[in-house]
């Protein structure tokens, strides 16, 4: 049996899969639909590149990314809930970063969590939460731009 280390760990994940249909014939709704079944269902990540298909139908690469062991719930839903006839489908690693999550005191008196990306323990990424940071703009009437900078200024 594979042991996975925590999410919030650096770590190499090497029984990855990605999956990929071409579509020319499914509306945007039902996309939208099958993104949040395929993310309920484990799909690490999914997403849609517009594409030009044979005889210059445009068309949508609908892409995802999934543990190895939820292969063939992926391939159901592509079957079930999509028009496509084919799915291809191969062997992928992923390199994850540490992740470590930290919260931030703003000028308006609100706090936002930022997640922090960490490699070889160097902080090389972070994102405040989009959800913190709408709520801090709404509530205050200020530009969310101006919350992420506040937010910037708050973790220097």
């Amino acid at each position: 049996m594979v042991s996975y280390p925590p999410p919030d760990n650096e770590h190499v994940d090497e029984q990855m899969i990605k999956m990929e249909v071409n579509l020319d014939d499914i509306s945007g709704e039902w996309l939208g639909y099958v993104m949040e079944v395929m993310l309920e269902a484990g799909a690490n990540d999914v997403f849609y590149t517009p594409i030009y298909m044979k005889k210059n139908r445009p068309g949508i690469l609908l892409q995802l990314l999934c543990p190895q062991k939820d292969m063939e719930k992926m391939k159901e839903i592509l079957f079930r809930e999509t028009t496509t006839f084919g799915i291809r489908y191969y062997p992928l690693t992923v390199h994850r970063m540490e992740r470590k999550f930290v919260t931030v005191q703003t000028e308006w008196g609100a706090s936002v969590t930022v997640k922090q990306g960490i490699y070889h323990g160097e902080v090389f990424q972070c994102s405040p939460e989009f959800e913190d940071c709408k709520a801090i703009a709404e509530e205050f009437g200020v530009p969310l731009k101006q919350v992420y900078e506040g937010v910037w200024r708050g973790m220097e």
